[in-house]
């Protein structure tokens, strides 16, 4: 029985020029559009510590006062304890400040 002679060396020419041509189908089709960065720059929020009353719900009661007046805010949730029979409490806060 006679055996049919391989020629190895155009069997893998074939074979590597078959994964080039692949490769380039696949990174033609692999590369998306690039995004566009955006231009605008991020605005730097500015905020303020204040103190809020709040109530047992953890709900802002009222108006809010800036950080150094913490004995007023404190005077303000005892006044609200005593008027309404509900616990009501100091509590730090951050607040955006508008920058014009």
């Amino acid at each position: 029985m006679a055996r049919k002679i391989v020629n190895r060396k155009a069997l893998r020419e074939e074979v590597e020029a078959a994964e080039k041509a692949e490769a380039g189908e696949e990174k033609v089709a692999k590369r998306k559009p690039a995004k566009r960065k955006s231009r605008k720059e991020a605005v730097e929020v500015r905020k303020r510590l204040v103190w809020k009353v709040c109530n047992q719900s953890s709900k802002p009661v009222g108006q809010s006062f800036p950080y150094h007046q913490e004995e007023e805010a404190r005077k303000k949730a005892a006044a609200l304890t005593a008027s309404t029979k509900q616990q009501h409490y100091v509590q730090k806060c951050k607040e955006e400040i508008e920058v014009p």
